[in-house]
């Protein structure tokens, strides 16, 4: 592991530990524009997420906690480099005492991740990549496990998927609802650990209908270097289109993937 990772590592953890940890069960929420929560927690992680990165990377941040005109200037101002933060995926969760959230991190360049960093503190599950060199997870019963961790299944009718289906095109989220083509279906609350949990191997599918930059960037590198698959509704190519706001399609497992798209590709 790269010097450069390890302090990212340490980072989040501190930040998650130290910063997210003290605000659950203890913190107002708050409601922003689009109707999203906000609580003090997530501003006093950007924060904190913030100075810590550009210490090691001194480069633009785009974080969702920043007005749009913000990311805007950040995202044109990075292509060389380029931190993407999400302070706490799964603030709905967080404040209602479900402890299913995660801190995100990406570091990209041209528009792609090539360090990312996922940390689940109620849990302390940590999951990292780098691009090239495979996926991982530390936590309380693993050291440095290789993801996956768990083999996938061998079709689509054995399969759990992991589906949200309020953003998904109305006559797909209906089919999927009362004639699902796989066996189970799961939605946790929050974008980053499910792209985790696809590449540990403890869903088989994944499906959303509307995703945000700092929703994926991270998570994305995490499932690709753990041999997943990913693409949107309207493009084979995951990168292509509008890298503020994508759909996605991914399994882990190539079969599994080519049988899933084809399916959605019949009856979306």
């Amino acid at each position: 592991m790269n010097s450069r990772l390890q302090q990212v590592l340490n980072l989040v953890r501190d930040v998650g530990d130290n910063v997210v940890m003290p605000y659950f069960l203890k913190v107002a929420r708050q409601h922003k524009d689009d109707g999203s929560v906000l609580t003090e927690a997530d501003l006093a992680a950007q924060a904190a997420l913030e100075l810590g990165l550009k210490a090691i990377i001194d480069c633009p941040l785009v974080g969702e906690e920043m007005t749009a005109e913000q990311q805007h200037k950040s995202w044109d101002a990075g292509a060389n480099g380029l931190w993407c933060v999400d302070p706490i995926d799964g603030t709905s969760n967080f404040v209602n005492g479900l402890p299913h959230f995660a801190i995100s991190v990406a570091y990209m360049q041209h528009g792609r991740p090539l360090l990312a960093v996922a940390y689940a503190p109620a849990t302390h599950e940590m999951f990292y990549a780098e691009a090239g060199k495979g996926a991982y997870l530390d936590s309380d019963s693993v050291n440095k496990a290789k993801l996956p961790l768990l083999n996938g299944v061998i079709g689509l009718k054995q399969a759990i998927a992991e589906i949200d289906f309020k953003r998904l095109p109305k006559n797909l989220a209906l089919t999927l609802a009362v004639n699902p083509p796989f066996h189970s279906q799961r939605n946790y609350g929050s974008s980053v650990l499910d792209w985790c949990y696809l590449a540990a191997g403890r869903f088989d599918l994944y499906l959303h209908g509307s995703q945000k930059l700092w929703d994926y960037a991270a998570a994305c590198l995490i499932l690709q270097e753990a041999g997943g698959h990913m693409r949107t509704l309207t493009s084979e190519d995951f990168w292509a289109g509008d890298h503020w706001q994508k759909s996605v399609i991914a399994a882990r497992e190539t079969d599994l993937f080519t049988e899933w798209s084809a399916w959605l590709a019949r009856c979306g």
